[in-house]
Parts: C-alpha cells; sequence; structure tokens
C-alpha cells in the first residue's frame, strides 16, 4: 500500500504548493512513498529559478525546416522503449516488454544482448521504459533504468560491462528511489540527466487522476533527484524529489540551448502538451488540460488533439524540438525563439512509418528516431520496430 503524508503535513504542503503555483503564474515500495533518505513526498515555493529563463542565446529557428530519413539502423526489435547512447555512438536499447537490453551498432546495425533487468513487470503501458547513461558513465559506467515492478514503478542504477559475455553484461540493479504509482496505464518513464548533472524523470498518474495534484504522491509529477535518488539541491522543497506537479503522463523530457526544460504530455480527450517546466509549477491535470488560462495553473506552450499527437519522446536538435507521436504516427517540429514556438509547429512523416516512440538528438543535429508499432496498440510490419536516423533543419 502507497504511504501517504499525515492529514497535517498534507495541509501545509497543499498550502504550499497553492502559494508556489500561485506565484509561479504571476511570473515571480514496494508500496513505500520512497526509501530512507530519499525524499518525502510534497512540493512547495522554490527559492531557485528555472535555468535559462533570461534572454535567449540562439536566434530563432526558421519557421519552416525538414526531416529526411537516410537510414533504418534496426529491424524487427521488440517494443523498444528506452533509449541510450553509448560513447562512440552506439546504441543500449530497451525492450519495455521482454525487459531485456540490446546494443545496437551505430556502424552497422548489428544487435547483441547486454541483458536483462531483474524485477521487470510488464503489463499494460508499464515495463522496462527509460534508459539514461550517468553524467560520469566513462569512469562509473552505470545506466539507470526506470521500470515497473509487481508494485511500483521505480528507478535503478546497473553497472554496464562490455567486457563480459553476450546477456551478461549487466551488473545487479542497486535501486536509487521507488514507490513511484504503477497502473495499466500511465506509468509514465522517461529519464534523463539535466544539464545541471541531476537526474529528472516523467511519471504518469497510473489512472488514479487525483494523484496528479496529491502532494502525497509521486504520480503526475516530474522529479527531481540527486545520481543517487536523494533530493536535489534547489528543488521546490529541499525535503523532496518532486519539480513541477498537476501531470497525467508525461513521457518526454528535454532542454534547449539555454537550459530549459521541455516536457511532452498526454492529455486525455481535449489536448496533449508541450509545457515549459518550472519548478513548483502547476500544470493542471485533472483540474484543466490545455491552455484554460487559469489562475493557479501554467497553461502548455502548444498543445494538439490527441488524434494528432499522444506524444512520446521529445528531444532538442536545430533549434527546435522533435517530439515523437504515437497515435498521431507522425514527427513534429517545434522551432523556438527563446521560451516560445517561433512559429507554428509542423509535421513530419506522418503514416510512413507507424507510432513513433523515442526520438534522441546525436552529436551533429541529427536524430535517432523509433518506431512503436509492436507495442500492443499498432500494426507491425514485418521489419518492425525499427530504428531509424534522421537528418533534420
Amino acid at each position: 500500500m502507497r504511504r501517504r503524508a499525515t492529514r497535517p503535513r498534507l495541509a501545509a504542503a497543499t498550502a504550499a504548493l497553492t502559494v508556489c503555483a500561485l506565484l509561479a503564474v504571476a511570473g515571480c515500495s514496494d508500496g513505500g512513498a520512497g526509501l530512507p533518505g530519499r525524499g518525502t513526498p510534497g512540493s512547495g515555493p522554490s527559492g531557485a529559478n528555472s535555468p535559462g529563463t533570461g534572454a535567449p542565446s540562439v536566434p530563432a529557428a526558421p519557421a519552416e525546416g525538414s526531416v529526411k530519413v537516410v537510414r533504418t539502423l534496426a529491424t524487427k526489435l521488440t517494443s523498444p522503449w528506452g533509449v541510450a547512447p553509448l560513447p562512440g555512438g552506439d546504441l543500449l536499447v530497451g525492450s519495455r516488454d521482454t525487459g531485456k537490453i540490446i546494443r545496437v551498432a551505430a556502424k552497422d546495425g548489428a544487435q547483441s544482448e547486454v541483458g536483462s533487468v531483474p524485477g521487470v513487470a510488464a503489463a499494460g503501458e508499464g515495463g522496462l521504459l527509460g534508459l539514461a547513461l550517468s553524467p560520469d558513465y566513462v569512469t562509473d559506467h552505470l545506466l539507470y533504468a526506470y521500470f515497473t515492478t509487481a508494485s511500483d514503478n521505480r528507478i535503478a542504477q546497473l553497472r554496464y560491462d562490455a567486457g563480459k559475455p553476450d546477456g551478461l553484461r549487466l551488473g545487479a540493479p542497486n535501486t536509487i528511489f521507488q514507490g513511484i504509482p504503477k497502473g495499466q496505464i500511465h506509468n509514465g518513464g522517461r529519464i534523463a540527466f539535466g544539464p545541471d548533472g541531476m537526474l529528472y524523470a516523467g511519471t504518469g498518474e497510473g489512472g488514479d487522476r487525483g494523484l496528479a495534484q496529491d502532494p502525497g504522491s509521486f504520480g503526475g509529477k516530474i522529479l527531481r533527484m540527486t545520481p543517487d535518488g536523494h533530493p536535489a539541491p534547489r528543488n521546490p522543497r529541499a525535503d523532496s524529489v518532486i519539480y513541477s506537479l498537476g501531470h497525467r503522463n508525461v513521457q518526454g523530457l528535454a532542454w534547449d540551448a539555454d537550459k530549459r526544460l521541455w516536457a511532452s504530455e498526454f492529455g486525455q480527450d481535449t489536448w496533449d502538451e508541450l509545457n515549459l517546466i518550472e519548478p513548483g509549477g502547476n500544470y493542471g491535470w485533472p483540474v484543466v488540460e490545455g491552455k484554460a488560462g487559469r489562475s493557479g495553473y501554467r497553461d502548455p506552450v502548444a498543445q494538439w488533439k490527441p488524434a494528432e499527437a499522444s506524444p512520446s519522446g521529445l528531444a532538442y536538435a536545430k533549434g527546435s524540438l522533435w517530439m515523437a507521436a504515437l497515435r498521431g504516427s507522425r514527427l513534429w517540429r517545434i522551432p523556438l525563439k527563446g521560451a516560445s514556438p517561433a512559429a507554428e509547429p509542423q509535421s513530419f512523416l506522418s503514416g510512413e512509418y507507424g507510432r513513433l516512440r523515442t526520438v534522441v538528438a546525436t552529436d551533429d543535429g541529427g536524430l535517432w528516431l523509433t518506431t512503436s508499432n509492436t507495442d500492443g496498440r499498432g500494426r507491425p510490419g514485418p521489419e518492425d520496430d525499427r530504428i531509424l536516423r534522421v537528418e533534420v533543419t
């Protein structure tokens, strides 16, 4: 059973969240809620500014861009979800439904099995989800994984040893954070290290929409923690990993050139969202969906009908955000001018490759893009699922 804060604590945390949200708008477990010392539920006023909120350091992206798929790197993958590029360009790719991680060679697409993540309990939208390399990977060789277990969603470190035999290259998982609500739907799952070296995680409310506004739950939040799972310095509350709240199902995280954090998020029936994330911000779910202009809640920067988007992965390249769409079966380009779109979003590849799940920026300004047609909701072809190499402008 999920541990909840006491009523006095909930009242205090709720009041703090309200103050924080109003300030932001004005401009200014196993079944447990967390491991000891790994952050207590709650959020509140922030004493720190979000990175990169000043004037943009790069010019506005052009209104029109282009997308060209130049290569199919890999085929016949099973429910690919998380992708972590290794030094040198090869990719670690996780399978949501099997819990396995494979290495895909950037040179020729050759696949080798790295190993399986113990404890993954795949069901519905849950399973082995996001992957991220440690900022100190060259020396510590740590891979981070967000995954669903029988009781919760959690984040663990696993040491990757490329010198061991195929299938035996992963060390035992070291759980650094647990107690994120799980469900058949809305497990979130995207993790990424920010420019500040902290680990960010997008969570879902597990189908229990009230958790998104509940300061006693890690569901429906963006979390920010140190690499070992403690509340990160300058979080909205010093004793909490909660960075923002009021989310339905965050599945994409990306930082632009000025270190602003952006997140893509599933809506319900009306609007999917692209949000600019501020510490302590309340993004409205389930009270509001899409742009509502309602006091106390932050509006998305851009919104789409679910049939056109149902967004998952997000990346930044060539001055634009690139958002993969599942139901929409396309890649969206959102050109930026500082903290605002420079022009209307453009869509590419509509219907050409089916559902698109994860998008990762490459060192040379291109993208890796994965399809998601074997996830139980797509119509897989004989080559699915695939990893595509994309050139963009």
